[in-house]
Protein backbone atom coordinates (compact mmCIF):
# COMPACT_ATOMS: atom_id res chain seq x y z
CA UNK A 1 0.00 0.00 0.00
CA UNK A 2 0.88 3.30 -0.37
CA UNK A 3 1.58 6.28 1.65
CA UNK A 4 -1.62 7.89 0.36
CA UNK A 5 -3.55 4.75 0.96
CA UNK A 6 -2.64 4.16 4.54
CA UNK A 7 -3.14 8.14 5.20
CA UNK A 8 -6.86 8.05 3.81
CA UNK A 9 -7.03 4.85 5.86
CA UNK A 10 -6.00 7.08 8.81
CA UNK A 11 -8.27 10.19 8.21
CA UNK A 12 -11.56 7.67 7.52
CA UNK A 13 -10.33 5.85 11.22
CA UNK A 14 -10.06 9.66 12.77
CA UNK A 15 -13.18 10.72 11.74
CA UNK A 16 -15.24 7.91 11.93
CA UNK A 17 -13.48 8.01 15.95
CA UNK A 18 -14.40 11.67 16.33
CA UNK A 19 -18.40 10.91 14.84
CA UNK A 20 -18.50 8.18 17.64
CA UNK A 21 -17.26 10.49 20.18
CA UNK A 22 -19.86 13.09 19.62
CA UNK A 23 -22.35 10.71 19.13
CA UNK A 24 -21.63 9.59 22.79
CA UNK A 25 -21.01 12.44 24.44
CA UNK A 26 -24.64 14.11 22.72
CA UNK A 27 -26.20 10.87 24.13
CA UNK A 28 -24.90 11.36 27.65
CA UNK A 29 -25.93 14.58 27.39
CA UNK A 30 -29.31 14.09 26.33
CA UNK A 31 -29.37 11.28 29.32
CA UNK A 32 -28.44 13.88 32.19
CA UNK A 33 -31.02 16.48 30.79
CA UNK A 34 -33.88 13.68 31.06
CA UNK A 35 -32.86 13.33 35.13
CA UNK A 36 -32.79 16.82 34.86
CA UNK A 37 -36.15 16.74 33.71
CA UNK A 38 -37.51 13.68 35.77
CA UNK A 39 -36.08 15.19 38.85
CA UNK A 40 -37.94 18.03 38.36
CA UNK A 41 -41.31 16.24 37.99
CA UNK A 42 -40.53 14.24 40.85
CA UNK A 43 -40.16 17.45 42.89
CA UNK A 44 -43.65 18.75 41.72
CA UNK A 45 -45.32 15.86 42.50
CA UNK A 46 -43.95 15.63 45.66
CA UNK A 47 -45.07 19.18 46.61
CA UNK A 48 -48.60 18.53 44.99
CA UNK A 49 -48.85 15.40 47.61
CA UNK A 50 -47.74 17.54 50.26
CA UNK A 51 -49.91 20.03 49.52
CA UNK A 52 -53.02 17.30 49.44
CA UNK A 53 -52.10 16.06 52.34
CA UNK A 54 -51.90 19.33 54.08
CA UNK A 55 -55.38 21.08 52.50
CA UNK A 56 -56.90 17.32 54.25
CA UNK A 57 -54.90 18.02 57.65
CA UNK A 58 -56.56 21.42 58.11
CA UNK A 59 -59.92 20.84 56.49
CA UNK A 60 -61.44 19.84 59.91
CA UNK A 61 -62.60 16.40 59.68
CA UNK A 62 -59.89 14.54 60.91
CA UNK A 63 -59.60 14.04 64.58
CA UNK A 64 -57.12 16.31 66.18
CA UNK A 65 -53.95 13.95 66.39
CA UNK A 66 -54.74 13.21 62.81
CA UNK A 67 -54.33 16.37 61.90
CA UNK A 68 -51.18 17.18 63.87
CA UNK A 69 -49.65 14.25 61.96
CA UNK A 70 -50.24 14.78 58.82
CA UNK A 71 -50.24 18.75 59.08
CA UNK A 72 -46.42 18.54 60.36
CA UNK A 73 -45.26 15.50 57.72
CA UNK A 74 -46.82 17.38 54.73
CA UNK A 75 -44.80 21.18 56.51
CA UNK A 76 -42.16 19.01 56.58
CA UNK A 77 -41.84 17.91 53.16
CA UNK A 78 -42.54 21.28 51.96
CA UNK A 79 -39.94 22.75 53.90
CA UNK A 80 -37.58 19.94 52.19
CA UNK A 81 -35.42 21.25 49.47
CA UNK A 82 -34.13 19.42 46.14
CA UNK A 83 -31.15 17.50 46.81
CA UNK A 84 -31.26 17.82 50.34
CA UNK A 85 -29.24 14.24 51.77
CA UNK A 86 -32.72 13.73 54.10
CA UNK A 87 -35.57 13.84 51.67
CA UNK A 88 -35.85 10.18 51.21
CA UNK A 89 -36.57 9.77 54.88
CA UNK A 90 -39.07 13.23 54.81
CA UNK A 91 -40.82 11.38 52.36
CA UNK A 92 -40.94 8.28 53.39
CA UNK A 93 -42.20 10.18 57.12
CA UNK A 94 -44.84 11.91 54.99
CA UNK A 95 -45.98 8.39 53.62
CA UNK A 96 -46.07 6.86 56.93
CA UNK A 97 -48.32 9.60 58.18
CA UNK A 98 -50.50 8.96 55.54
CA UNK A 99 -50.61 5.44 56.73
CA UNK A 100 -50.96 6.29 60.56
CA UNK A 101 -54.02 8.46 59.76
CA UNK A 102 -56.06 7.60 56.95
CA UNK A 103 -57.14 3.78 57.38
CA UNK A 104 -59.82 2.33 55.37
CA UNK A 105 -62.58 2.79 57.88
CA UNK A 106 -61.20 6.35 57.92
CA UNK A 107 -61.24 6.91 54.61
CA UNK A 108 -65.14 5.44 54.02
CA UNK A 109 -66.06 7.83 56.83
CA UNK A 110 -64.00 11.04 55.11
CA UNK A 111 -65.92 10.20 52.02
CA UNK A 112 -69.22 10.38 53.32
CA UNK A 113 -68.47 13.87 55.27
CA UNK A 114 -68.80 16.64 52.43
CA UNK A 115 -67.67 17.42 48.56
CA UNK A 116 -64.20 18.98 49.58
CA UNK A 117 -62.78 16.41 52.10
CA UNK A 118 -63.68 13.52 49.36
CA UNK A 119 -62.16 15.50 46.49
CA UNK A 120 -59.10 15.96 49.29
CA UNK A 121 -58.47 12.72 49.31
CA UNK A 122 -59.30 12.05 45.89
CA UNK A 123 -56.22 14.74 45.23
CA UNK A 124 -53.79 13.01 47.36
CA UNK A 125 -54.68 9.21 45.96
CA UNK A 126 -54.02 11.13 42.83
CA UNK A 127 -50.81 12.77 43.88
CA UNK A 128 -49.80 9.75 45.39
CA UNK A 129 -49.75 7.76 42.23
CA UNK A 130 -47.75 10.34 40.38
CA UNK A 131 -45.02 10.43 43.14
CA UNK A 132 -44.99 6.59 42.46
CA UNK A 133 -44.69 7.44 38.51
CA UNK A 134 -42.68 9.83 38.85
CA UNK A 135 -40.01 8.33 40.88
CA UNK A 136 -39.92 5.49 38.86
CA UNK A 137 -39.26 7.47 35.58
CA UNK A 138 -36.26 8.97 37.53
CA UNK A 139 -34.52 6.11 38.90
CA UNK A 140 -34.74 4.67 34.97
CA UNK A 141 -33.61 7.57 33.60
CA UNK A 142 -30.86 7.42 36.34
CA UNK A 143 -29.86 3.80 35.70
CA UNK A 144 -29.33 4.41 31.93
CA UNK A 145 -27.03 7.44 32.78
CA UNK A 146 -25.11 5.37 34.77
CA UNK A 147 -25.23 2.49 32.02
CA UNK A 148 -23.48 4.59 29.52
CA UNK A 149 -20.66 6.46 32.02
CA UNK A 150 -19.57 2.67 32.61
CA UNK A 151 -18.85 2.69 29.44
CA UNK A 152 -15.02 2.32 28.70
CA UNK A 153 -15.12 4.90 25.95
CA UNK A 154 -16.96 7.53 28.87
CA UNK A 155 -14.26 7.00 30.84
CA UNK A 156 -11.59 7.18 28.78
CA UNK A 157 -12.37 10.29 26.94
CA UNK A 158 -13.58 11.65 29.94
CA UNK A 159 -17.22 12.30 28.25
CA UNK A 160 -18.86 12.75 30.90
CA UNK A 161 -16.71 15.91 31.66
CA UNK A 162 -17.39 16.93 35.80
CA UNK A 163 -20.93 16.10 35.51
CA UNK A 164 -22.02 14.39 38.60
CA UNK A 165 -23.32 11.15 38.67
CA UNK A 166 -26.73 10.92 39.76
CA UNK A 167 -27.98 8.49 42.06
CA UNK A 168 -31.74 6.55 42.46
CA UNK A 169 -33.89 8.10 45.05
CA UNK A 170 -35.74 5.53 47.32
CA UNK A 171 -38.14 5.77 49.72
CA UNK A 172 -41.81 4.50 50.47
CA UNK A 173 -44.54 5.55 48.40
CA UNK A 174 -47.20 3.46 49.05
CA UNK A 175 -50.78 4.60 49.32
CA UNK A 176 -52.65 3.82 52.26
CA UNK A 177 -54.89 0.45 51.39
CA UNK A 178 -58.52 2.78 50.94
CA UNK A 179 -56.61 5.40 48.62
CA UNK A 180 -55.43 2.17 45.95
CA UNK A 181 -56.95 2.26 42.73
Amino acid sequence: MSTLEWLTIAVVLVLVLGWYLSYSAARLDRLHARVESTSAALDAQLVRRAEATLELANGGHLDAASGLILAAAAAESLANVEGDPDREAVESDLTDALHAALNPITIDALRATDEPTAESLTRIADAGTRVQMARRFYNDAVIDVRRVRRKTVVRVFRLAGHAELPSTIEFDDELPEGLRA
